[in-house]
């Protein structure tokens, strides 16, 4: 039986739990369309996906017990009938298949095994239909040894793997990796992606990711409130506005600068926030830090810090501040801070803040984004584990408590809104792994800021300005000043 695969559009940005999207599969069979008919339309689309990136060769199709296995049954199928040599291999028993699994096996008529590690050793491509995005222990036995036996060929180029949903031993919400699990070249999972397939170990995991349209139903309630969304421009693009013929420099936002110890970092923030669109830059360092700032760049502002901020602020019609970068952890840096926040203008918190205030809540102050990396966001949260809760909720989580955007950096950068509101950065590149890259980020969210977005909407819109200059860039190598110029 054969079904159309393009039932309607995919849901591109929204990512969904595995309770989610089990929810909705629940709600469309409700609705009148069989489980099965969504089974054969998954297998049917990663077949396709499968005929498309590799070339025939022997396939062993692993199947587990569940609907991930059943989905390998359609998948055997389909390119047995193509002409393909396939060879599925079952763990567990036919008889102790349930549903629309059940089902899917009794469509089969090819050469079937009980599942082993020695037969990935006569495939060329090995489809890993085990387990699905919703598998909740460690995998082990048969089906471990098998994974690690192909991880290994794979390794050496001697097989191609494409994994259904996810490469088994993925958690679909988290991306952590129980026990263990065989990289993909190709992932294909259905109706959108889950936030595993963004997040790290997972996403280098999955390889080059495909979604199939399997005809969920659009009405389903889950897809109202996704667990998060991919960062991409529809988040932000009708609140971002091109300049004007009546704008000014005032209009496009002035983005004040406080430096501090290392006045490298501000320079790099200020040539960021530039380039990311600030009609005006203001860079406020040390006394001794003047002169070299104020060489870096003729169309900065530089001078010392003031002695009363708040008037600063308000004569010079600023209209976002970054402090953090290079600002140092002494009482005066602490001071610094403090006065910032009592501005209630948007601000960026970044960096040295994240030592300054580590373990205790922020002053008050107007809305800000705090952009951490890893470790910083471990003495800001030390209460919040991420690698136990996962980065969407324990971001989520942060934000609630802290009342502000957070922005936790990283190759997979996840920024959540105190409102429940999560988004995740897909593929960051590895270059952004250098000495100032994060200065540059904080400088390019407080130009957004200053431009009028809403700090949830500047986050992401930084973050992806931000990735998109360091792909753009390419090579081997990254400089900081580069990036910032890039933007």
């Amino acid at each position: 039986m054969t079904l159309p695969i393009d039932t309607g559009p995919t849901t591109r940005d929204a990512l969904l739990t595995c309770e989610q999207m089990a929810a909705c599969d629940r709600f469309t069979i409700d609705n009148g369309t069989t489980g099965f008919t969504l089974m054969l339309r998954a297998g049917q689309g990663a077949a396709r996906h499968i005929r498309r990136a590799f070339r025939p060769g022997r396939v062993l199709v692993a199947c587990g017990p569940g609907n991930n296995g059943g989905d390998g049954f359609v998948i055997a199928r389909d390119l047995r009938e193509h002409g393909w040599d396939v060879t599925v291999a079952l763990l567990g028993a036919v008889s102790s298949l349930k549903g629309d699994a059940a089902e899917a096996a009794a469509h089969w008529d090819g050469p079937m095994a009980a599942l082993s590690a020695e037969l990935v050793g006569s495939a060329d491509i090995l489809v890993d239909a085990l387990f699905g995005a919703g598998l909740t222990r460690p995998v082990e036995g048969a089906a471990a040894e098998l994974l690690a036996r192909a991880a290994g060929r794979a390794a050496s180029g001697r097989l191609k793997v494409a994994a259904v949903d996810v490469p088994s031993g993925v958690h679909g919400d988290t991306g952590q990796v129980l026990g263990t699990a065989c990289p993909a070249d190709l992932t294909v999972t259905f109706h959108c992606r889950k936030p595993g397939h963004l997040l790290q170990p997972g996403a280098e995991l999955c390889g080059g990711v495909r979604v199939v349209d399997i005809g969920i139903d659009p009405a389903a309630p889950a897809m109202a409130s996704p667990a998060a969304r991919v960062i991409a421009p529809a988040l932000w693009q009708d609140r971002l506005l091109p300049a004007g013929p009546a704008d000014h420099k005032y209009t496009r936002g002035h983005v004040l600068v406080l430096g501090g110890a290392m006045p490298g970092a501000a320079r790099l923030a200020a040539r960021s926030a530039r380039r990311m669109g600030a009609g005006l830059v203001t860079v406020c360092t040390p006394e001794e830090a003047v002169p070299l700032v104020a060489g870096d760049a003729p169309g900065l502002i530089v001078q010392d810090i003031p002695y009363d901020l708040g008037a600063f602020v308000s004569a010079r019609k600023v209209a976002a501040i970054v402090v953090g970068p290079g600002l140092g952890t002494g009482a005066d840096a602490r001071r610094l801070v403090e006065a910032a926040l009592a501005c209630t203008l948007p601000i960026v918190l970044d960096a040295d803040v994240f030592s300054l205030f580590a373990g205790r809540r922020l002053p008050d102050g107007g809305p800000a984004v705090l952009t951490p990396h890893g470790g910083e966001f471990g003495r800001l949260f030390p209460k919040i584990d991420v690698r136990e809760s996962g980065r969407v909720a324990a971001v989520s989580r942060a934000a609630e408590q802290c009342g502000h955007t957070v922005l936790l950096k990283g190759p997979d950068s996840t920024v959540a809104a105190p409102d429940g509101r999560c988004a995740l950065l897909d593929g960051a590149p590895a270059t952004l792994a250098t000495g100032g890259t994060g200065d540059v980020l904080a400088g390019a969210v407080a130009a957004l800021l200053g431009r009028g977005l809403p700090p949830f909407e500047a986050a992401c819109a930084g973050a992806w300005f931000h990735r998109e200059a360091a792909r753009r860039l390419g090579g081997t190598a990254l400089l900081a000043e580069d990036l910032a110029d890039a933007l």
